[in-house]
Parts: structure tokens; C-alpha cells; sequence
């Protein structure tokens, strides 16, 4: 196996390697699908995790982007970004393929083998991820940035919503049926997981590197020079804001779902698959308006949708139909998608974009190493405030009286986790100031990207649907009319 970095790329290499980096992003889509998000939480709670544990295991992705310093130390030592990322991340499946074979094989596992396992998965994880990073900023032209990500994105998100859907509707029958064996299709999910995972650094391993020099200074040095730079230090202040805020409500989400509303695994992933298409069916839009205009403004623009789906939470429940629940569930997961889609996609573009060539890594890191911090505290304070709001309530009602009838309207029901949602959207909402501050080269106000988009759609809707309609009107009336003949 070469993984030696190469002095010039033609464009055929780069054409081939961009293939090669999103058929790995398909294969790890996969693996995390099959051992992460509500899956995840599911497992948990079978093993009788708490709400500090749930928080503890949301928190882990996060926290153990601290130890990203070694990922600098081993690219600056060996100068190859394509050898750590591939070997880390070996490491870092590895560890699934383990924790699956002794949940199947040991009947005593227990929560704290689970988080100990998905330690070294996230650990390993962390150190591949900056040099994977610094690799895709010297492969990926920079003019396309946004497109390439985001027709990326779209595919894994395609990926795991066709493998999400399949997995909840087998995993309730065999909790409806075979409730016994349900650790064990959790544990072979670990396994089949972990083997994907592995399949997909194959592919990376022939993902080909230009060759890059660091400069020769000490690690600390170097970690300086990212929080001297004030405009990135005013980015690395919005970023730690916005993910602690986040990070303080989101793990919860399914928890409050399977536990307070009593759905089961499959609405909650039917759920999270309805919030994916509208990621799916956003992002390249995003991504296209985030290369023209500016990264900033499409955070702009969907951070404050996303605010209002967090409050929207709140009012969650509150309702004594369960349609009705259903229905505002599945209106918050759409906006969570679209203005998700955004948000990630431009948070992800603008670190690479205000990181210089040479020291990308670097900068990277800094930005991973201190936002992980907060995102990683967040869960564990949440779930100590989960327990302290177990038995705090606050209802606000609207109470009618007449003649003929008396009605009572819940208008907010705050106990527990809609506790969280509200003062994660506050602090989300605080986030927002800081993000102003940040700047962007090419960057446009928002109001006239909004206007500008909002034209963009209408003009492709009726292109697509009332025009095209009616300039084939006739082709596709003979058309039927010849099906029914036949």
C-alpha cells in the first residue's frame, strides 16, 4: 500500500480522488448509521443507561477532539496527512467490530463497556480527522468547495436514510417479537458496522495526497498563531457559543421522543429520515449560494430557523392527541433539515476557507480542540439539569368559561428536557451576536441573499412545474391517452 504523498496532481488524479473521498463518505455514512445516532441512544437505554450517561455518550464524539494534538504531532513528524488519516482511522473501527463480538458473546455487558469501546472509536476518530481535513483542503479545488461537500453530503445523507428506515423497522419487530434477542441484532449492527467502516478507508488509502510542508515550529507555537489571528479567534468564539448552546438540548431530543411521548424506534427514525430529506434536497442549494455569496450569510440565514425549531420542542407533548404531537414533530424535523443542511455545510467550509494553506492543520485543530471542549461539557451539563428538573414543573394554560362550555388550552408544558430545549435556544440565540463579528471575503448581506435565493426558488418551480407543464400539455395527454387504449 503507497501512501506516500505526490509532488503533482494531474487533473484526472484529482477527479479520481474526489470519487474515491465520497464513495469513504458513503462506507462511514453506513457505520454510523448502524451504530450511532437514535440506534445509539436505543442501546443505552437497554442497558440501562442514566441521563449523565446518555449525555456522557453524546458527548464523547466531541471530547475526544482534545487529544487532536496528536494528529498535528504525527503529520509534522511524518509529513504525510494520507498515512495518519488511514491508519487512525483503522484504529478507529476497529474498536466496533471488538464491542459487538463481546456484547454477543458476554450476556453481562454493561453501559460502561459500551462508553469505554466508543471511546477509542471517537478517540481514534479525533486524530484522523485534522489530517483528513488539511488533505481535502489541498485536494478539493477551492472555488467549489460548497458543491463538492455538499453533492457529498447528499449521497451520505441518501445512504443513511434508506439504511435507517430498514434498520428501525427490524429492530422494532424483533423488540415486538423477539424482545430477548434485541442486544444481540445491536451487537451483529456493531460488527456489520465496524466491517463497512473498514471497507471505506480502503478506499481512502487510494485517495491521492498532494504533497504539503509544515512549518518547522513546536506544536504550542504553532497553536498560537490561529488564536493571534482575530478574525479567526472571533470564529473560534461563535463556534464554541453556538455548539455548547446546541449541544446543551439535542442529545435529548430522542430520549424525550422513545421515553415522554412513548414513540417507538421507528417514528423516531422515521423522524430523523423526514429531517435528512430536507437536508438532502437543501444542502446543494446551499452550498451553491454559500460559494457565490459567503458562508457566513448562509449561517445567517439558517441559524435562526434552527432557533425556532428548539423552542418549537418545547411545545412538544403538551397536546393530548398523539396526532397532533405527530404532526408539529414533523414539521420541527423539516425545518431542522433545511436550515441544518446550511448551517453544517458553511461551519465546516468557512474554518477551511480563513485557514491558511500551510498551517490548515493547525488552525483546524485549534478550532477543533476548543470547540470540542464545549460541545462535550454541554451533554454532561444537560443531563445533571435533566435530573434536576425530573421533578420541577411549569405549566402555563389559557382557561375558557361560558354557558355552554369550558375549555382549558395548554399553552406551555416545561418539565425535565423542555427545560433544556428553552435554555439551549436562549444561549443559541446569544450565539448569534458573535457571528457578526466574524468576516469573510465575498461576503453579501443577508437580506439580499434571502431575496435573491427566494427568486432562485420561485423562478425553478415554475420552470420546472408550470411551464414545462404547459409547453408538453400535449404530449402527455396523447401519452395517457395510448395507455388506456393499450
Amino acid at each position: 500500500m503507497n501512501l506516500r504523498p505526490q509532488k503533482i496532481l494531474t487533473e484526472q488524479d484529482v477527479q479520481t480522488g474526489l470519487k474515491l473521498v465520497i464513495t469513504d463518505g458513503l462506507a462511514s455514512e453506513a457505520m454510523n448509521a448502524l451504530i450511532g445516532g437514535a440506534f445509539l441512544v436505543s442501546f443505552g437505554l437497554l442497558l440501562g443507561a442514566s441521563n449523565f450517561q446518555i449525555g456522557l455518550l453524546a458527548s464523547l464524539p466531541t471530547f475526544t477532539n482534545i487529544f487532536q494534538l496528536l494528529s498535528i504531532w504525527l503529520v509534522k513528524r511524518y509529513n504525510n496527512r494520507r498515512a495518519v488519516s488511514v491508519f487512525c482511522s483503522l484504529l478507529a473501527r476497529i474498536p466496533l467490530v471488538i464491542v459487538g463480538a463481546m456484547v454477543l458473546f458476554n450476556n453481562s455487558a454493561s453501559i460502561n463497556l459500551l462508553i469505554i469501546f466508543l471511546f477509542f472509536f471517537y478517540f481514534f476518530g479525533s486524530v484522523a480527522g485534522p489530517s483528513w481535513n488539511a488533505w481535502m483542503k489541498d485536494l478539493v479545488p477551492e472555488n467549489s468547495l460548497g458543491t463538492f461537500f455538499a453533492k457529498r453530503n447528499s449521497y451520505m445523507q441518501t445512504v443513511n436514510v434508506v439504511l435507517s428506515i430498514v434498520l428501525a423497522l427490524f429492530v422494532d419487530y424483533v423488540k415486538d417479537h423477539f424482545p430477548a434477542r434485541l442486544a444481540t441484532t445491536y451487537s451483529w449492527m456493531y460488527i456489520a458496522g465496524g466491517l463497512i467502516g473498514i471497507t471505506g478507508v480502503l478506499f481512502l488509502s487510494r485517495t491521492p495526497e498532494p504533497q504539503s510542508q509544515m512549518l518547522n515550529e513546536n506544536i504550542f507555537t504553532l497553536l498560537k498563531k490561529p488564536l493571534k489571528d482575530g478574525n479567526f479567534r472571533r470564529l473560534l468564539l461563535f463556534n464554541s457559543a453556538w455548539v455548547f448552546a446546541l449541544n446543551i438540548a439535542i442529545p435529548f431530543f430522542t430520549v424525550y421522543m422513545m421515553k415522554n411521548i412513548g414513540l417507538s424506534l421507528s417514528y423516531v427514525i422515521g423522524l430523523t429520515i423526514i429531517s435528512q430529506l430536507s437536508n438532502i434536497f437543501t444542502v446543494r442549494i446551499w452550498g451553491i449560494f454559500a460559494d457565490r455569496y459567503s458562508n457566513k450569510t448562509i449561517i445567517a440565514i439558517g441559524a435562526p430557523l434552527y432557533i425556532l425549531c428548539i423552542i418549537a420542542w418545547c411545545f412538544v407533548g403538551i397536546y393530548t392527541r398523539m396526532y397532533a404531537n405527530i404532526i408539529l414533530l414533523v414539521i420541527i424535523h423539516i425545518f431542522m433539515g433545511i436550515s441544518n443542511a446550511g448551517i453544517n455545510l458553511s461551519l465546516t467550509n468557512i474554518g477551511l476557507k480563513l485557514a491558511p494553506r500551510n498551517e490548515a492543520i493547525v488552525y483546524l485543530s485549534a478550532k477543533n480542540i476548543i470547540t470540542a471542549f464545549f460541545s462535550s461539557v454541554a451533554p454532561l451539563i444537560g443531563g445533571y439539569m435533566a435530573d434536576f428538573f425530573e421533578k420541577r414543573h411549569l405549566v402555563v394554560n389559557a382557561y375558557y368559561e361560558g354557558p355552554r362550555m369550558e375549555k382549558v388550552l395548554h399553552l406551555i408544558s416545561l418539565h425535565e428536557w423542555n427545560f433544556l430545549f428553552l435554555i439551549g435556544a436562549v444561549l443559541a440565540l446569544g450565539a448569534m451576536q458573535l457571528l457578526m463579528q466574524v468576516k469573510e471575503a465575498g461576503e453579501v448581506e443577508k437580506d439580499v441573499v434571502v431575496r435573491i435565493m427566494r427568486s432562485s426558488i420561485k423562478n425553478n418551480l415554475k420552470e420546472n412545474f408550470l411551464i414545462g407543464n404547459l409547453v408538453h400539455w400535449h404530449e402527455q395527454f396523447w401519452s395517457m391517452v395510448r395507455r388506456k387504449a393499450t
